[in-house]
């Protein structure tokens, strides 16, 4: 089931409280997006799946056209979410790391959604989430974004959902820089920003281990934005891919609700892919009886699910996701 902005919020709410994350992961291809959805069913858990600028561009959804982009990978992922297979498995679609001079267009596309046929008719699709890339913006300029988003969700009569950060890979983000971005943000806006995307001590990529992580960072930004807005916002984590197993699964417990999921993701899977293709180097001669089976996209593709998805499922279970799907959809029947 794919998400709206409300009922993401009310997801990460359900997380917050019950003190779990929720894995978000930047799907490059649409195999990449069947895997995460298997994952998530198999461990019967909630997911985030992301979409960057550099994929949205890409040649699985826009050829180099990032709305065109947005609009397919919406268009897709709902019918996924749709089908019966995958409709108990709650779904965010959030765009990440957006920048640059397409930015409010790709954002605006993704507040105002597209049309898509589903099971209960036509329907119109929005991201569920929305989040820009700040690490080239002043606070000024970060601050005077968010709002932007909030005014083109409010003249479109589309709720949004916002991510708001500081830039992430600068170390530890101080308690007044927080106060500088959020708090003006709430004073125009209410109640759009869910999320809080601070500097914690990683970075982007896959580090060594992030020694200045800080559990306590997580405990007290959530502490002061709730302070600032007067509601329960979850914290995001970028940069989880260099860090330790048990300060992933801390982070969780304190206080962060959505756990950022590239680098390592992209390293398990071309390393799939690699080891596929090196396996079955004999098989390319065309004379081969194999040949076709292995020179299809489905050859290399179901190689690397049998190698990523256990590995999804057990990130997901690390973030206390696990049976956690079922547990919040019961909450929205209510």
């Amino acid at each position: 089931m794919l998400l709206d902005p409300l009922q993401s919020r009310a997801q990460f709410a359900h997380a917050l409280g019950r003190r779990y994350a929720i894995l978000a992961v930047n799907a490059d291809s649409h195999a990449a997006v069947t895997d995460v959805l298997e994952a998530a069913r198999e461990a019967r858990a909630p997911v985030i799946i992301e979409a960057s600028l550099w994929q949205l561009e890409g040649r699985a959804y826009g050829a180099g056209d990032a709305v065109l982009g947005l609009a397919r990978y919406l268009a897709e992922l709902a019918v996924l979410a749709d089908d019966a297979r995958y409709r108990d498995v709650p779904v965010i679609f959030h765009t990440d790391h957006i920048k640059g001079p397409k930015t409010v267009g790709i954002l605006t596309a993704a507040l105002k959604g597209v049309e898509v046929r589903l099971s209960v008719g036509k329907g119109l699709v929005r991201a569920s989430t929305i989040s820009l890339d700040a690490s080239s913006l002043t606070d000024d300029e970060n601050v005077a974004f968010v709002c932007r988003l909030a005014e083109i969700a409010a003249a479109a009569g589309a709720p949004a959902t916002i991510e708001m950060e500081a830039n992430v890979d600068e170390g530890h983000t101080p308690p007044e820089r927080t106060r500088r971005l959020i708090a003006p943000v709430e004073a125009r806006h209410p109640g759009v920003v869910w999320l809080w995307a601070p500097g914690l001590g990683t970075q982007h990529g896959l580090g060594d281990g992030y020694p200045g992580f800080r559990v306590d960072l997580v405990v007290a930004n959530a502490s002061l934005v709730r302070e600032l807005t007067g509601r329960a916002v979850g914290l995001a984590l970028h940069g989880s891919s260099g860090l330790d197993a048990a300060s992933v699964a801390a982070a969780a417990r304190a206080g962060v609700v959505k756990v950022n999921w590239s680098s390592e993701s992209l390293l398990l899977r071309s390393s799939a892919a690699r080891d596929f293709y090196a396996e079955r180097a004999a098989q390319f001669d065309p004379k081969d009886p194999q040949w076709k089976a292995t020179v299809m996209d489905n050859g290399v593709q179901s190689f690397v699910a049998v190698r990523y998805v256990p590995r999804v499922v057990e990130r997901m279970k690390l973030l206390g996701g696990g049976g956690q799907g079922p547990a919040f959809l019961g909450t929205l029947r209510q």
